[in-house]
């Protein structure tokens, strides 16, 4: 009797500086951004187009977030993603990036969990012991939206 086996899981969007950067920026979407992030957790696109997770993700990201998590839009996810970054690698923003924050006008939610995203993303770097390429492929990047509280069309409202 042959065995089952998962389909394979889609392959993580590559990292760079240049990427980084520019969702630092507000050059993508919310959802690119959450992109970046639910493989390396292992969650996988399912046939209804929803991410979910699978067998690699781990149990407290299955549990506590069955279906596609949003970093951006959602509070909960954004401070389970906050929560999952090592002491050690909290600085990585400012250390590999030279992120020194956002100015007083602009730390809105939408600004502030990207940068939690890029840390978590330079965090999974880390652990693994994988360098950053300075650059490399860039999804279209967008104009930074003219209300950041409203982010890009499409983007999800903040909770």
């Amino acid at each position: 009797m042959a065995s089952a086996q998962a389909a394979p899981a889609a392959v993580p969007y590559p990292l760079s500086q240049e990427l980084l950067e520019a969702v630092l920026a507000d050059r993508t979407s919310d959802r690119f951004v959450c992109e970046l992030i639910w493989p390396r957790l292992g969650y996988e696109m399912n046939g209804s187009g929803t991410w979910s997770a699978g067998p690699a993700t781990s149990a407290a990201w299955r549990e506590s977030f069955p279906i596609e998590p949003q970093f951006i839009a959602e509070r909960p996810a954004a401070v389970a993603l906050t929560r999952s970054i090592a002491k050690a690698h909290k600085q990585l923003l400012k250390q590999q990036l030279g992120f020194a924050g956002y100015t007083i006008g602009e730390l809105y939610p939408r600004r502030t969990r990207r940068a939690t995203a890029v840390n978590w993303l330079l965090a999974y770097l880390a652990e693994r012991d994988e360098a950053l390429p300075e650059s490399g492929p860039l999804p279209l990047l967008l104009v930074a939206p003219a209300d950041p509280v409203l982010g890009h069309p499409g983007d999800l409202p903040i909770s």
